[in-house]
C-alpha cells in the first residue's frame, strides 16, 4: 500500500510569500523524489505533489516542520487525488484570482549573509546599500498588491541584470524569486542633496534625481552620497535620511548643540529620541543590556528596545532629558549598517517629520515638508509604498511588551478560532492604528499616530484604502470609538454615509457600531492571549469617552466581547478648561485640592501646583470647578498621575502625552514598601458601578508628608504601592480569577510588574499585553471583535 502511487493537493495559508517557501519546497520534493509542481497565489501557496504513499506521508511530515526561518504556517489543507502522470518537479508562475488571505511579510532586518557580502570587498555587492534576500529586505513597504511577485513591487521598474536575473531564477540559491533583488549594476541607487546654490559638477540630471529638490541641490550619488552624509553627521548637520518605511531625522547622539536645533525645528522640546548604534557593543557602552533584550534587539524586527541607561553613557543629555531609559536600535538596513560603520558613534534616528505629523516617504514631500528642519538629504530611487515607522518594545514582567506595533511586525495578524464577517474598525485618536478582518485573521495595521492635523488624517485614510485594496475586503460594518469628537468617528461616519471617494463609497450605506474605549482595550487583551470568555479588565488611561458622558479612564470592567459591567472606578473629579487641564497637571492638582479645601485652596502657596498658577488663574478654575462650567468629569487615572506628580513638582506642565506621569514613575524609590490609604468604598448613589476607589485618604496622607518633608522619592513609590494594593483589593472583591491590564498606565514598568506580581501571589491569572499595545494602538483589535460580537448577536 505505502509503494501505491497517488497525488496529494496541498493548500497552505499564512506568511508564505516572500520567505524562500517555494524554493523549500522544490528542494523537498527533490529530495523525496517526488514529481508536481509549487506556485504562489493571492491566498498562499499550493503545492500538488505525486509519488509513492510512503514519500508522500514523509513530504507532508517534514512540509511544516522544516520551513524557511522567516515562514509562518497558519494552516495546511491536504486533499489526496489519483495521479496525474507528472514527471519531475517544477516551481510554476503566480496566479491571480481567488480571495487575498496570503499573508504579507513585514519588512525584516538585513540577515548576517547579506551583511557579510556587504562587507567583503571580494564580493560583486560590496558596500552596496539595497542587498537583500529571501531571508531579509523590504516586504510590506514595497508591496502594492497580491500575491507578491516583483511586477506586483516598487520594485517592478528595476529590471535584473542577468547575474541577478540567474540567482532570481535558481531554486537552489537564497534569491530565488526574493523580489527586492538587486545589485550595483541594475538596482536602486543613493543621491545627497545639502542646502546650497552649487550642485554636482556637470553631471546631466538623472531620471530619478533632479539637480533640485526645493531649496536642496544634488551634491553627490551612490557612494559618494554616503560619504558625503557621513560628513554631514560628523559636522553636526541633521540629515534626513530615506530607509524603509520612510525618512529617519539623523543626527550625532553626542552633538547636545545639534539636538537642541533637533528639538526646536521638528519641534520637539522634551520628548525622547530613539537611538541608532553600530552594533551590540556600542549598545553595551549606552545601556544595561540582557541577554533577552540582546535577542530582542538582534532579531529580525530589530525594534527600538528601552534599555536603562548606564551612567555617564557618552550621549548628550537631551536625547532623553530626564529620562533613566534609552531607546536603542540596531542597523536593519544595509544602508543602516554602512551608514553607522563610517560613523563609528551613535546618531539620534528620529522619525522624519514635523510632530503630529506622518513620517514622509517621498523625496520631494521631505524636501518640502522637511525644508526647515533638515540641513541635508540622503535618499534613493526605491519607491515606498507606505510609511511605516519604527516599533518599539520594552521588557517587562520577564518578557518583551509592545509599546508601538510598525516596523517588523505589521501587518502580521492576529490570529481568531473562528472566522468573523468583514469588518474595518477605525481606532481612536491618539496612536491610532486600524484594523480589518478577514476570515479568522484580524490584520492590524501599521502605527499611524495622533489624529491631530490634516496631513495625520490623510495617512489614516490611505492606510485604511490600501488594507482594503490589498485584501480585496468589502466591510459589512465600521466599528469606531464612543466618543462623537474623535477625528476617526468622524472618519467612520462619513464613510458610512458614502461621502467618501472609493473603495468604501460603492458600499455605502454601511452599519456603524460604536464601541465603547475601555472595553476595546479589555477586549484587546483578552485577544493578545487568545484567552475567550470574562476577565476582570483594569482599563487605566488618560481619556475614553463613558457610557455616561463623562471622561473615564479609571475603570474595572468585568466581560468580554458580547459586554461589560463597569464594576469599579475611580472617584470623579473635574478637570478645569477641559482639554487644557490635559497639558498642566497645575490645573488637576488645583482641582482635587479643591475638593479639599473649597475657595481656601487658592491661597495655598506653600504646594507647588497653586505656586505655579497666577492669582487671576486660581480664581477662574476655582470658579469652573465650584459651577462645573468648562470643567467636565473624569474618572481617570492619568490625570490622578498628572496631579501627583504637580504635588511633588515634577511637572506642572507636558509637552507631550504622558510626560508627567513618566516623571513620577522615575521618581519613585523602588526599595519603599510603604503604601497610601486609597480605599475601595461602596457607591452610594443608585446608578453606576458597585464599587468607587476614593483618592481623597490618599491625597491628603500625600499632603501631610509633604509638609513632614518626606522624600518625594518615597512618596512617589508610596503612591505606586497604593494604586497596586487598590487593583488588587477589587479583584479580590469581584471574585474573577482572570484579571488584564490594559490602558496606557500600564506601559508604567514598576506600576505593571509590581501589580502582577500582587495579582499572581493572591491566586489571579494575569494577562498582560505582549503582541499588541496596551496603549490606543491597541484599541482597533478590540473595536473588531466586539463589533463581530455585536452582529453575531444581532443575526
Amino acid at each position: 500500500m505505502g509503494h501505491e502511487i497517488r497525488r496529494v493537493r496541498v493548500e497552505i495559508q499564512g506568511a508564505v510569500q516572500g520567505v524562500g517557501f517555494r524554493p523549500y519546497v522544490y528542494r523537498l520534493a527533490a529530495e523525496l523524489g517526488l514529481a508536481g509542481w509549487v506556485l504562489n497565489d493571492s491566498r498562499g501557496v499550493f503545492i500538488e505533489a505525486e509519488g509513492p504513499v510512503f514519500r508522500l506521508e514523509r513530504f507532508l511530515e517534514r512540509l511544516p516542520r522544516e520551513t524557511p526561518p522567516r515562514a509562518r504556517v497558519l494552516s495546511i489543507q491536504v486533499d489526496w487525488l489519483d495521479p496525474a502522470g507528472y514527471s519531475g518537479f517544477e516551481i510554476r508562475h503566480s496566479e491571480r484570482e481567488g480571495e487575498k488571505t496570503a499573508l504579507v511579510l513585514p519588512d525584516i532586518a538585513t540577515c548576517a549573509r547579506c551583511l557579510a557580502e556587504i562587507l567583503d570587498p571580494g564580493d560583486r555587492r560590496y558596500r552596496y546599500p539595497f542587498t537583500n534576500c529571501t531571508d531579509c529586505g523590504p516586504r510590506f513597504t514595497i508591496v502594492e498588491a497580491l500575491p507578491y511577485d516583483r511586477p506586483n513591487t516598487t520594485m517592478r521598474r528595476f529590471r535584473m541584470c542577468p547575474a541577478c536575473q540567474a540567482e532570481y531564477e535558481n531554486p537552489l540559491d537564497r534569491r530565488f524569486h526574493a523580489q527586492p533583488n538587486a545589485c550595483p549594476r541594475c538596482g536602486p541607487t543613493l543621491a545627497f542633496y545639502a542646502r546650497t546654490s552649487v550642485p554636482e559638477g556637470e553631471a546631466e540630471d538623472h531620471p530619478d534625481f533632479p539637480r533640485r529638490l526645493g531649496e536642496y541641490a544634488r551634491t553627490a550619488m551612490g557612494e559618494h552620497a554616503l560619504q558625503e552624509a557621513a560628513r554631514a553627521l560628523r559636522a553636526g548637520q541633521i540629515v534626513a535620511v530615506k530607509g524603509l518605511g520612510g525618512f529617519h531625522l539623523m543626527v550625532d547622539a553626542r552633538n547636545a548643540e545639534a539636538i537642541a536645533r533637533l528639538r526646536a525645528r521638528k519641534p520637539r522640546r522634551d520628548k525622547p529620541f530613539a537611538l541608532m548604534a553600530k552594533d551590540l557593543t556600542q549598545i553595551h557602552i549606552l545601556c544595561y543590556v540582557s541577554p533577552e533584550a540582546e535577542a530582542l534587539l538582534a532579531g529580525p524586527e530589530a525594534p527600538i528596545v528601552l534599555l536603562p541607561r548606564r551612567a555617564g553613557a557618552p550621549v548628550a543629555p537631551n536625547v532623553a532629558p530626564d529620562n533613566p531609559y534609552l531607546g536603542v536600535m540596531l542597523p536593519y538596513t544595509p544602508l543602516h549598517h554602512l551608514l553607522l560603520r563610517e560613523l563609528d558613534f551613535p546618531v539620534v534616528a528620529t522619525s522624519g517629520n514635523l510632530t503630529d505629523e506622518p513620517i514622509c516617504t517621498d523625496e520631494k514631500e521631505a524636501a518640502r515638508r522637511l525644508a526647515r528642519v533638515a540641513d541635508a538629504l540622503l535618499i534613493h530611487n526605491r519607491p515606498i509604498a507606505r510609511h511605516v515607522d519604527d516599533s518599539v518594545m520594552i521588557l517587562m514582567d520577564g518578557e518583551p511588551r509592545m509599546l508601538r506595533r510598525a516596523r517588523g511586525f505589521a501587518p502580521l495578524p492576529i490570529l481568531v478560532n473562528r472566522t468573523l464577517p468583514t469588518i474595518l474598525a477605525v481606532g481612536g485618536h491618539l496612536k491610532n492604528t486600524i484594523a480589518l478582518s478577514v476570515g479568522c485573521q484580524i490584520f492590524l495595521s501599521q502605527h499611524i499616530g495622533d489624529l491631530d492635523t490634516a496631513e495625520a488624517l490623510a495617512a489614516f485614510e490611505r492606510v485604511i484604502m490600501d488594507f482594503l485594496r490589498l485584501y480585496e475586503a468589502e466591510p459589512v460594518a465600521i466599528a469606531h470609538d464612543l466618543h462623537p469628537d474623535y477625528a476617526s468617528t468622524i472618519w467612520a461616519q462619513r464613510a458610512a454615509a458614502g461621502d467618501l471617494p472609493q473603495p468604501l463609497g460603492a458600499r455605502t450605506p454601511l452599519p456603524l457600531i460604536p464601541v465603547q474605549h475601555h472595553h476595546a482595550h479589555l477586549v484587546a487583551c483578552l485577544a493578545d492571549h487568545q484567552a475567550e470568555g470574562p476577565a476582570l479588565g483594569v482599563t487605566w488611561d488618560g481619556t475614553g469617552y463613558g457610557l455616561d458622558g463623562t471622561i473615564w479612564g479609571g475603570e474595572f470592567l468585568l466581560g468580554d466581547a458580547r459586554g461589560f459591567h463597569r464594576v469599579a472606578t475611580l472617584r470623579p473629579f473635574r478637570l478645569p478648561g477641559g482639554e487644557a487641564a490635559i497639558h498642566a497637571p497645575s490645573r488637576v492638582a488645583f482641582a482635587l485640592l479643591w475638593e479639599l479645601g473649597g475657595d481656601a485652596a487658592v491661597e495655598w502657596d506653600h504646594l507647588a501646583p497653586i505656586r505655579a498658577l497666577r492669582p487671576v488663574e486660581r480664581q477662574a478654575l476655582a470658579r469652573m470647578v465650584a459651577r462645573g462650567v468648562n470643567a467636565p468629569l473624569t474618572s481617570s487615572m492619568g490625570r490622578l498621575f498628572d496631579a501627583v506628580a504637580a504635588l511633588l513638582d515634577l511637572r506642572q506642565e507636558v509637552t507631550f502625552e504622558g510626560q508627567a506621569a513618566m516623571a513620577l514613575e522615575f521618581a519613585a524609590d523602588p526599595s519603599e514598601t510603604r503604601a497610601y490609604p486609597f480605599p475601595l468604598c461602596e457607591n452610594p448613589k443608585m446608578e453606576g458601578p458597585a464599587w468607587i476607589l476614593d483618592w481623597e485618604p490618599l491625597l491628603r496622607a500625600i499632603l501631610e508628608d509633604l509638609r513632614c518633608g518626606v522624600e518625594r522619592e518615597k512618596i512617589a513609590a508610596r503612591f505606586h504601592n497604593a494604586l497596586v494594593q487598590a487593583i488588587v483589593q477589587v479583584a479580590r472583591e469581584i471574585g474573577e480569577s482572570r484579571v488584564a491590564l490594559s490602558g496606557g498606565c500600564f506601559q508604567n514598568r514598576l506600576l505593571t510588574e509590581r501589580a502582577a506580581r500582587r495579582l499572581r501571589e493572591a491566586g489571579f491569572t494575569v494577562l498582560i499585553h505582549r503582541q499588541i499595545p496596551p496603549n490606543d494602538g491597541g484599541i482597533s483589535l478590540g473595536q473588531i471583535l466586539i463589533a463581530a460580537a455585536h452582529l453575531e448577536g444581532a443575526s
